[in-house]
């Protein structure tokens, strides 16, 4: 019968192990650290709104015959006025992974299940307003939970969990694919810092005619062991008179000369799998689609 207990120290070579089994189905050639793992379970610092209302945390795994073959990560949001309303006393298992069975891990779908019980068994103890789920891993582009992992979906299912938000489709592109800076007359293009990153502001003496950000900084040593030459499109906006006239693709065109003078060789970007012109866009720049992944999960038990 498997172990289902709270996580230990000596488990995080393991953990880790499952961590990245999960985000390389997602984003080639990504992985995370040990030291990336462990941080994650404590606190969340890019979450800098959110993480300050988590009140409690705790990581379960479920072992079997001396592999930890399953885990998960849960929080309580505390109950106070400080909290946003819609996090307010709600309960969340922020990630759950486990290994699908194979011939030399037979047990590990019932590993899973007995794990899953223990952590509605816990967010039931906490008495929490709402119960949610996801797949949200510290490794850029694992959120909500990515079409890739089948076997996760399965057990939320038949746990009660229900798809309430919206799909987000994720895209890849090498730099070397996207359009080059095209000057324009009249037109200048400014660098500054921006909410997601380096911001690239194409302007003309009457005003802003649009903007993209770019984050170089998913690959810091200390977050992260393999993700280097990978970097994001934060933000892209146009101003609405000035759409339909190739503005994404001109602000896209300097983003990669940026990108390709910092070493970063492919970009992801995102974008809602309802806006199909924004989808559009992106695939005549050069992106491909990598994966879907489905946001909000609520619990809803029959």
């Amino acid at each position: 019968m498997p172990e289902v207990r709270p996580f230990r120290r000596d488990d995080r070579d393991q953990l880790t192990d499952l961590v990245n089994a999960h985000v390389a189905a997602v984003v080639p050639g990504v992985s995370v650290s040990v030291n990336t793992v462990l941080s994650a379970l404590e606190r969340q610092p890019e979450e800098f709104v959110t993480d300050p209302w988590v009140g409690e945390r705790a990581t379960l795994v479920a072992e079997d015959r001396g592999h930890v073959v399953a885990a998960a990560h849960l929080k309580r949001y505390r109950a106070d006025d400080e909290v946003g309303a819609d996090y307010r006393d709600a309960g969340e298992i922020d990630w759950f992974l486990w290994h699908p069975p194979a011939s030399f891990r037979p047990g590990t779908e019932r590993a899973a299940d007995l794990l899953m019980s223990a952590c509605l068994a816990r967010l039931a103890r906490w008495q929490v307003r709402v119960r949610r789920a996801s797949g949200d891993l510290p490794a850029p582009a694992v959120y909500g939970l990515p079409r890739p992992w089948p076997h996760v979906r399965s057990l939320y299912e038949r746990a009660g969990f229900r798809h309430t938000g919206v799909t987000e489709v994720i895209l890849l592109a090498r730099t070397a694919d996207l359009p080059g800076p095209e000057p324009r007359p009249g037109v200048t293009v400014e660098r500054t810092v921006g909410e997601c990153g380096t911001r690239f502001t194409a302007r003309t003496d009457t005003g802003v005619i649009g903007f993209v950000e770019t984050d170089t900084s998913l690959a810091r040593p200390e977050r992260h062991a393999r993700a280097a030459g990978l970097a994001d499109i934060g933000n892209l906006h146009v101003e609405p008179a000035h759409r339909d006239q190739g503005w994404e693709h001109r602000l896209l065109g300097h983003a990669a000369h940026w990108l390709r003078l910092s070493g970063a060789d492919r970009v992801l970007a995102y974008a809602d799998a309802e806006d199909t012109a924004a989808l559009a866009c992106l695939r005549a720049a050069g992106f491909h689609e990598l994966t879907r992944t489905d946001r909000a999960w609520h619990h809803r038990p029959s």
